[in-house]
């Protein structure tokens, strides 16, 4: 799998980076979520599953993928908490791809998952509700 760099919020230490895989999914790297009061919102993780935590001011770097905006309006799946902080605690697959792994330099503390283009694009579209114009 390749990845293109779309940005970065670092702080001396931490690294939470977006990436666009060849694959048409984001790849999204992020702190690990260990803490048991979050840990207890989401309930369950799914097998196969982990869960990150990012500022949401890394979604920003989506306009270098030719998206508008990088706003998120909508906070649902695969986001699982808004966090009082300004973070968001996202769910999805965790990557093991070696090829992606090696583009990457992650901390011990950090992991990444991989989550369909739509599911993230969906995130910044205001949900107008059902349409009930009808066709002529």
């Amino acid at each position: 799998m390749k990845l293109r760099f779309l940005g970065k919020n670092s702080t001396p230490g931490d690294s939470p980076t977006l990436y666009v895989s060849d694959q048409n999914t984001y790849v999204i790297q992020g702190w690990k979520v260990m803490a048991n009061d979050l840990l207890m919102q989401v309930g369950e993780v799914p097998e196969g599953q982990t869960l990150i935590e990012v500022p949401t001011e890394l979604f920003e770097h989506l306009t270098k993928d030719d998206l508008t905006s990088g706003e998120i309006v909508r906070f649902e799946k695969p986001i699982e908490i808004l966090t009082e902080q300004g973070t968001v605690i996202l769910m999805g697959p965790e990557m093991h791809d070696p090829e992606a792994l090696s583009q990457m330099r992650m901390p011990d503390y950090e992991t990444c998952i991989e989550v369909p283009r739509s599911s993230i694009t969906a995130l910044l579209e205001v949900d107008r509700g059902p349409d009930h114009s009808r066709a002529a």
